[in-house]
């Protein structure tokens, strides 16, 4: 069980980090890096929208799996 639990957070990491960066397709280099890109704000449409809630997702799961792998192991 520790051992399914174990590759399930592994690639749910990799998943959350990908769609992470994947959300900050017009920013740059620069704001991987936390500088200031001067971008507006705007709505979430289309794609993007879709994006944030699989990351939104991905996080609850990725939580879930580390609270879970803790009571299984401790």
């Amino acid at each position: 069980m520790e051992l399914y639990l174990d590759i399930a957070m592994i690639i749910t990491s990799i998943a959350l980090i990908v769609s992470v960066i994947l959300q900050s397709k017009g920013a740059g280099l620069g704001g991987l890096t936390g500088s200031d890109t001067g971008s507006i704000f705007t709505a979430r449409r289309g794609v993007e929208r879709t994006l944030f809630q699989i990351t939104i997702v991905l996080s609850i799961l990725f939580f879930s799996l580390a609270i879970a792998t803790v009571m299984v192991t401790g």
